[in-house]
């Protein structure tokens, strides 16, 4: 008797496998709800589409036919959908079940480990120290740089920006009993929420301290908005990179206050603002309370990427940083840049709607935060880079400066 299959999970990262020894198409749970990895040889990746949620185990013992020549395929139909299920790659109840348990041990953890630390960057405390002292050296900006705009890509793809970005913020005396906010992309984050938490980061270095009394101010204003001890926060990267740099700089035991900004979909594509969303809105109201009240004792700092361009990311164009589409990418970002530096909010918002973000700045909902939560300020851009992360597709991120008047 034929029986619906489920849907395989629409949230996990495909890419081609790297090793030609081991062809395939390789799947993975960004959400780490499973450390699962499947290589799915080239000849069985079309069966994949068989597990729409739609389609049947016939359909897919046909699908297997076709593709191997083989009446006998039950062995091989077995074999794929158990291979997919133990893995937790389909939306079933073992998913369900791997996804409540895994949220559940983070939400009553104390500490939120590094998960990037010996893949991203050293794993050992002294190897990272030496990689800092020599990528990026010390911090050396002047008492009125208030915040910087830094990358969220892999180190090894921005070292010049990264170390631009660092550079440009107080020295290490200035940022002693300082709090520093960083506004990071939520990848996994669901719209128009934040996501917070009360963890102490801990990298190589140690404990960055997190500022509880404010994440408590910002969850008792902004219910609404707000996803406390969010588990994206387990597997994010665009705020853990910021720290390990940020106690580089100023010491494992920086304080910190950690906001993930989920993306603004409603206002990029059915018009309006994003406060138009009243917790949007009590958010921004509460951080901008925060950061008049307290201006005295917080540095700000964005984890963006800009651009992402290729087909890496559902683009049919085959992207090549500097080169050809590339420039007017560039043209593009720099008109955006362009109105960050002028404090222009609206204009800013307003290309970022234009087309529905289809240049898809990984990195629009920070910025954005930020220009709402202090407005007025004008930016410098200290340096901007396309990145090749793969031979078909370019990542554009840069380092901006901002000042107080």
């Amino acid at each position: 008797m034929s029986e619906a299959l489920p849907r395989l999970r629409f949230n996990l990262d495909f890419v081609p496998s790297p090793d030609p020894a081991r062809p395939g198409l390789i799947i993975r749970d960004p959400y780490h709800y499973t450390d699962a990895t499947l290589i799915v040889p080239p000849p069985l990746v079309q069966a994949l589409e068989c597990f729409d949620g739609h389609q049947s185990t016939l359909d897919l013992r046909s699908e297997l036919v076709r593709i191997t020549g083989e009446i006998q395929v039950s062995d091989l139909e077995k074999h794929l959908y158990d291979s997919l299920n133990d893995a937790g790659f389909l939306e079933n109840e073992r998913y369900l079940a791997l996804k409540a348990k895994r949220e559940e041990e983070f939400a009553g953890e104390e500490i939120r480990e590094a998960i990037f630390a010996g893949s991203a960057y050293p794993h050992d405390p002294q190897s990272l120290a030496d990689l800092l002292t020599y990528r990026v050296g010390r911090s050396q900006g002047a008492k009125k740089t208030i915040a910087v705009a830094a990358p969220h890509a892999s180190p090894d793809g921005g070292w010049h920006t990264y170390r631009t970005a660092y550079q440009a913020l107080p020295s290490r005396e200035q940022g002693d009993g300082k709090t520093f906010v960083v506004l990071g992309t939520s990848h996994y984050g669901a719209p128009e929420r934040f996501g917070l938490t009360r963890k102490q980061f801990v990298t190589p270095f140690g404990a960055a301290q997190t500022d509880t009394a404010l994440v408590d101010e910002l969850v008792a204003a902004a219910p609404q908005a707000v996803r406390l001890e969010d588990y994206c926060h387990a597997v994010e990267h665009s705020i853990e990179f910021q720290i390990v740099f940020l106690q580089h700089l100023y010491g494992a035991s920086v304080r910190v206050l950690p906001i993930l900004c989920g993306p603004f979909v409603k206002s990029i594509y059915n018009g309006g603002l994003p406060e138009a969303t009243d917790g949007v809105a009590r958010l921004f109201d509460a951080l901008g309370n925060i950061a008049a009240r307290e201006s005295h004792r917080l540095f700000w700092v964005l984890g963006v990427d800009m651009a992402h361009i290729g087909q890496r990311y559902g683009d049919q164009l085959r992207a090549t940083a500097n080169l050809g589409e590339m420039l007017g990418i560039e043209q593009r970002d720099r008109r955006r840049i362009a109105s960050i530096n002028q404090g222009d909010v609206d204009g800013y918002w307003s290309q970022v709607q234009d087309g529905h973000d289809d240049l898809k700045w990984c990195g629009a909902s920070p910025i954005y935060t930020f220009m709402k939560v202090l407005p007025g300020l004008k930016s410098e851009l200290l340096d901007y880079h396309q990145w090749q992360i793969d031979p078909a597709s370019v990542v554009s991120f840069g380092a901006l400066r901002f000042d107080r008047a």
